[in-house]
């Protein structure tokens, strides 16, 4: 009985030993850098992490195909770009329209009317032409905050406002920004429609150019028609440029529906150039919202200056659009032209 004990525990005993020997074996061989199956342990396999690194898609059991992308890289060069470049460039312009326009309001002073009001108006814009102007410019000017603050804010807001105040007004911005957005572009049709037509370059604004528009030396006023040359590249700006960002903010509204930089730039390529096509749907976005911004700061520091002639830049001007009728000398020092029109038709004979 007790040699049967004993030969039991013997067993036990080497069959510990050889569990303890294995189980070294096996520690040693993983500090050596195999493991069992067919994972690498310790021995990077480089192809398999540069494959990882450079963003492609492996294989995903959920239906998200984005959830195949491991590692994102292009949001480094994606983030770098929007808080550097973008950014820098960005508070540059925005910083330089505002010093030059007050310098420019200090050198020149207000804009006034050479003759003096003459208490007669003519009609210039009707009440579907403000309605658009205001619609476009109104949403403009609450996109234009909300954009900024979005790219800013966190550096000039929050210091002054606090946390809990910056949130929230960041948070229902964002509400505005993405709704107010439709309102914008509701806008920019119907003025493009409304006023295409007078806004074709002809002659005439190559001299209202080489006069400075009359707004640099007074007492000089170039003949303009109803929207002069410096009017019209705004209206082209604003349309083309408009056009843009409202493009790409869909494709930010309805995220990775889109392919607009792939299907852009394999247009351009057609005409000879070779540019990449092949984007993921995450580059497809970080380029989206790179275009977005750029375009959009363009057209605030256009619209800036806008803002200042239509204002307190020039006497008159901005009864254009608050009541429509303008007064008489204004309209014939700074569109003469269009003027002389009018007085034709006035003086035609209705048939």
């Amino acid at each position: 009985m007790i040699q049967a004990k004993a030969i039991r525990m013997l067993a036990l005993l080497a069959l510990l030993a050889c569990g303890v020997v294995g189980l070294s074996n096996h520690a040693s061989a993983q500090q050596a850098g195999a493991v069992p199956g067919d994972a690498l342990g310790i021995n990077s396999d480089s192809d398999l992490w540069r494959f990882v690194r450079t963003g492609n898609a492996g294989s995903t059991q959920l239906k998200d195909e984005l959830a195949a992308v491991m590692i994102q890289s292009e949001g480094d060069n994606y983030r770098a770009i929007r808080n550097g470049p973008v950014s820098t460039y960005g508070a540059v312009g925005v910083v330089a329209i505002i010093f030059l326009l007050a310098v420019f309001y200090v050198s020149r002073g207000r804009i006034k009317i050479d003759a003096g009001p003459s208490n007669e108006t003519i009609l210039r814009f009707g009440t579907i032409d403000r309605f658009a102007h205001w619609l476009m410019a109104g949403s403009f000017v609450v996109l234009a905050i909300t954009g900024l603050n979005m790219l800013y804010g966190k550096y000039v807001l929050l210091p002054v406002i606090g946390k809990e105040a910056f949130a929230t007004f960041t948070a229902y911005g964002k509400y505005s920004h993405n709704f107010l957005a439709f309102a914008f572009m509701i806008g920019l049709a119907l003025s493009f429609v409304l006023w295409v037509r007078h806004n074709i370059p002809n002659k005439t604004d190559l001299q209202w150019l080489k006069m400075g528009g009359g707004l640099v030396k007074k007492g000089v006023h170039p003949p303009a028609e109803k929207f002069n040359a410096g009017q019209k590249i705004i209206f082209w700006a604003v349309s083309i440029g408009g056009l843009s960002v409202s493009l790409s903010g869909v494709a930010l509204l309805f995220p990775f529906q889109t392919t607009m930089f792939g299907d852009t730039f394999a247009l351009i390529n057609l005409v000879g150039f070779s540019l990449p096509t092949d984007f993921t749907p995450l580059q497809e976005q970080q380029l989206n919202q790179l275009w977005h911004g750029i375009v959009s700061l363009v057209m605030i520091v256009m619209i800036m200056a806008h803002i200042y002639i239509g204002s307190i830049g020039m006497e008159g001007a901005i009864d254009a659009m608050n009541t429509g009728r303008v007064d008489r000398n204004w309209a014939k020092e700074h569109h003469s032209l269009w003027v002389e029109e009018e007085d034709q038709k006035a003086a035609k004979p209705a048939e």
